[in-house]
Formats: structure tokens, sequence, C-alpha cells
């Protein structure tokens, strides 16, 4: 899975990149600091792969990954080449989702490129510049179709699908509140436009803020806008997760603890990421590696198999299945079998969150 972290100049985007990819891109109190897209790839958290490897003391254990993309500050214009120009546009075009830094807060010692702190402003800017880019892509579908239409009659619907959707862009709208049947939108879905992109709207809050940003009226702004538009939205304060990210384990917990919050900003943007693009991770287990894959929910056993190796979906038998927790509460595998806790399903076998699966095969 690859996220694109996106957001005016001075926002907070590249702070809160460092912070939980500890990939170093430079941050600094001017626009364009981040000149190329960082990426920096991290693991998924994932308690119950770490209790599988207490359980086998693997050589190996391998978490799922997500990759974080850290994307030039844009600023109005974009679309047109200001700025950074289309250059970062295409960097977006090749991410699962969009992760949309919103500044929530004011600091006169931090320069906001459009001179004041205005949420709601600043997410327009951004999605204007997104969907004009989507509407030179739209165009271009459009005299794609036009040309094969004369040839092919059938491509005449996919022209007025196409000129529909741009009449409602027109307007400043994005390509994802589009209302159409499910045939036209899955034709929609076939054009790779930035503004079909699921988005979670991260409201970076300063340190007092997030102690309290559920009353922190630029926090309602961004809120009110992610229901609006069906978006997650998650708080941060990219200050805190910069001096989280340099803790580890017992002092880490601690640090929490006194801020009174249960997880880092960057499990909660990996859950919201789950959620918003539908996956879950199911596990493999044994004396060699312990591992997290991460899948579509409604992925059926033969296509979790091939996440593994294609040769497994290729020549897919069955999954020995059984469920964590079926695991945790009988201890071992062993008394799991003799429990008769570990299934064996076929084809048509939809993998659950956390299920332990033993696939078979033969090639």
């Amino acid at each position: 899975m690859k996220l694109g972290i996106v957001g005016l100049p001075n926002v907070g985007k590249s702070t809160l990149f460092n912070a939980i990819t500890n990939a170093g891109a430079e941050s600094a109190n001017y626009p364009f600091c981040t000149i190329d897209p960082n990426v920096g790839v991290v693991a998924v958290p994932d308690a119950r792969l770490d209790q599988l490897s207490e359980m086998y003391h693997p050589k190996k254990t391998t978490p799922a990954v997500i990759e974080f993309v850290d994307i030039a500050g844009l600023v109005k214009g974009a679309s047109r080449g200001e700025g950074l120009g289309n250059k970062f546009l295409s960097n977006i075009r090749m991410t699962d989702a969009i992760v949309h830094v919103v500044r929530c807060f004011d600091d006169d010692n931090v320069i906001h490129v459009e001179g004041s702190t205005d949420p709601i402003r600043d997410i327009d800017i951004i999605d204007l510049e997104l969907i004009m880019a989507d509407v030179e892509m739209v165009d271009r579908r459009i005299d794609k179709a036009t040309k094969a239409a004369k040839g092919d009659k059938k491509f005449l619907h996919e022209v007025e699908v196409f000129q529909g959707l741009r009449a409602w862009m027109n307007d400043g709208k994005s390509a994802r509140s589009y209302l159409c049947s499910e045939d036209d939108a899955a034709l929609i879905a076939t054009s790779d436009l930035l503004t079909l992109k699921p988005v979670i709207y991260a409201a970076n809050l300063d340190e007092d803020g997030f102690a309290d940003y559920a009353n922190v009226p630029y926090y309602q702004q961004v809120a009110q806008r992610a229901a609006a538009e069906g978006a997650q939205v998650i708080p941060v304060c990219a200050k805190l997760e910069a001096e989280i990210a340099e803790l580890d384990g017992e002092e880490r917990e601690l640090f929490l603890q006194d801020l009174g919050i249960a997880e880092s900003g960057l499990d909660r943007l990996i859950k919201a990421s789950y959620t918003l693009l539908g996956l879950i991770s199911f596990l493999t287990s044994g004396e060699d590696e312990c591992r997290a894959w991460t899948i579509t929910r409604g992925t059926k056993a033969p296509q979790a198999a091939g996440k593994i190796h294609t040769d497994f979906e290729r020549g897919f038998i069955r999954a020995e299945v059984i469920a964590f927790d079926d695991l945790m509460a009988v201890g071992t595998m062993a008394a799991a079998k003799e429990k008769g806790l570990i299934r064996s399903e076929g084809k048509e076998y939809v993998v659950q969150d956390g299920d332990i699966i033993l696939f078979r095969f033969n090639v």
C-alpha cells in the first residue's frame, strides 16, 4: 500500500513524514524544501504477529508494510505549472490514497503560504488543483473515445459518461462525489483520476490544541468536511509525533500515557488507511518465519495464497485455517488440532482478518 502525503507548504507535512518514517526528509520554514518526493516504508504494528513470534521464535518476523510518499507542497496554480507543478501531481497519481495534512493552529513564527490559518480554504486550494489536473485527463479520455467511436459505436457511451463527469468537475467538484450507475463508476475508475482516490485528513494541531482537539474550531471544520465527503480524519500533532519517533519501547509507552493517548499518530493513520481502503491482514507462521500479509477485505483463499507466490494460487488445493483468537485460547497448534479448531477451506473461502493460514498447493 502506498499513501501520498500532500498539503500546502508549511502545514507540517514533511515534519509529520519525518516523524512517521524516520526517513529524514528535509524540513524547513519555507515552501518547496521537499523538491523530490521522499519515500519511507514503515511496518504495520500488529500485536497478533508479535504474539505468534513469541510462540514460534522464528528465524524471521516480517510485518506488513506501508509506503509513504512525501510530495512537495502544492500551491494555487500547480495544475498550470505554478510552484513545482504537474510533476508532483503525477507522483500523487501513483498512490493508493491521499493523506491531506491540514494546518489547524496559529503560529506567527511559522509562515503560512496564504498568510493566515484557514483549513477549509487550504483544503479547497488543494482540491481545486487536483480537480483541474483531472479535467485535463478527462478531456484526453473524451478525445480518445470520440476517435474510437468512429470505428465502433460502443465508445459513444464512454464519451457521454466522461462528458457528464467533466461538466460536474467544471463546477469544482471531485470525481469521488459524482453520482452515477455502478457500471459507469467502474468505467470512470479506469481513468486513474486523482480525485477518485480516497482521502484521510490529518488535522495538524499544536500541543495545546491536540490535548483538547475535539473543541478546537479548526479541527471541527476539518471533521465536518471529512464527514460530508465520506473521508477519514485523524487529529495529529506533528511536533509531538517527532518526539514520539525518538523514543523506544517502555519510554514511548510512558510518553503516550503522559499525553493521555493510547496510540501514536502513525498507528492511528495506519488504522484509518486500512479502514478507508477496506484492507485486512492474514498471518502465516512457523519456525522459519512469521509474517503478516495485507489483502482487500473479501479476498478468497486462492487469491490470498497468490499474495505469497503465484504458484500457490495456480496450484491451490486447500487452506488450513485457524482464527488467531482460537489459537491463543488453546496455546499451541497441537492443542488446536486436538480440539478440531483448524479448518480445511476450499476455493470459495473468504479470508478473515487475523486468520492464520497454511496453504496446500500442487504445481
